[in-house]
């Protein structure tokens, strides 16, 4: 497994060594140790997701203002671009994002740690989500960051396609107003 850090130190991409040859491939997609060195700390995974969504669907960004999650995100079908924003008053990264491309074809998996607003848009026909949480659900401590809030630019490359939003993400808070972390 190789980590490659983003812009944001604490967000990683992390790329596994891939066995491939005329019958397919193998990799580890999950080796504990292997990621504990690369986030350089110990992290414990409690609950597993799994999400399918079609052609510029956005989920996001959501995060647990108590109870918060750092999640292991991949794909496994399709492809989406993945998005981090840093709401940690006391980070020097505060109201920065980071995005990554992940794909089934390259395999890649982002970490994105607690006190992180995340969410992704699908650029593939449709897209398989996968991801690990710290912590579980839990919907009355969920807040919602505006996709769109001027103050984040965001470029989720839509290319000026409208993406379809539940009613939630669409009223989402912008980042001047929204609950944030120490």
């Amino acid at each position: 497994m190789k980590a490659i850090r983003t812009a944001i130190p604490d967000v990683l991409v992390i790329e596994p060594a891939v066995f491939g040859d005329a019958r397919g491939f193998f990799f580890e997609s999950w080796n504990q140790r292997a990621f504990d060195a690369a986030a350089g700390r110990e992290v414990r995974f409690v609950q597993d997701n799994h999400s399918a969504s079609a052609r510029h669907v956005l989920r996001g960004l959501h995060y647990q203002l108590k109870q918060p999650q750092g999640k292991l995100v991949r794909v496994v079908a399709g492809e989406v671009y993945d998005v981090a924003v840093d709401l940690r008053r006391s980070s020097p990264m505060f109201g920065r994002w980071v995005g990554e491309r992940l794909s089934a074809a390259n395999r890649r998996m982002m970490w994105v740690p607690e006190g992180f607003a995340h969410g992704f848009v699908v650029l593939s026909e449709s897209a398989e989500f996968l991801y690990k949480t710290t912590d579980y659900y839990a919907p009355e401590h969920e807040r919602t960051l505006l996709w769109n809030d001027p103050a984040l630019g965001i470029d989720w490359g839509l290319g000026g396609a409208t993406p379809a939003l539940k009613p939630k993400d669409a009223a989402g808070t912008p980042l001047a107003q929204a609950e944030t972390y120490p």
